[in-house]
């Protein structure tokens, strides 16, 4: 598997995708591994889909349920404290290895 560079607690904006969620910031809740690069992450409060679920005991009364849907992680782009989109680079800080955002050099 390769090494991903958004994690979750991430603050990012969505480059590419549905218009509606094209362009808005949100923070990763989970990053979705799966084997070879189809790597997926969930944003809070954006890609909202809904979901017709069957009434169980659970869920007696059943009906729609709207939930956030994933997201490729190709789409999306860490945002830095200013509040630019950066890439991520790496630097060695005294035992640990540490994030750094590539536009401001602050650690992530």
């Amino acid at each position: 598997m390769t090494k991903l560079k958004i994690k979750r607690g991430d603050n990012v904006i969505i480059t590419t995708g549905k218009k509606e969620i094209k362009g808005k910031k949100g923070e990763v809740i989970e990053v979705i591994r799966k084997e070879g690069k189809d790597a997926r992450v969930i944003v809070a409060g954006l890609n909202i889909v809904k979901k017709h679920t069957k009434p169980s005991a659970g869920n007696p009364q059943g009906g729609i349920v709207e939930k956030e849907a994933s997201i490729h992680i190709s789409n999306v782009m860490l945002i830095d404290k200013n509040g630019k989109t950066t890439k991520t680079g790496s630097k060695v800080e005294g035992d640990k290895k540490v994030r750094v955002a590539k536009t401001t050099g602050e650690t992530l």
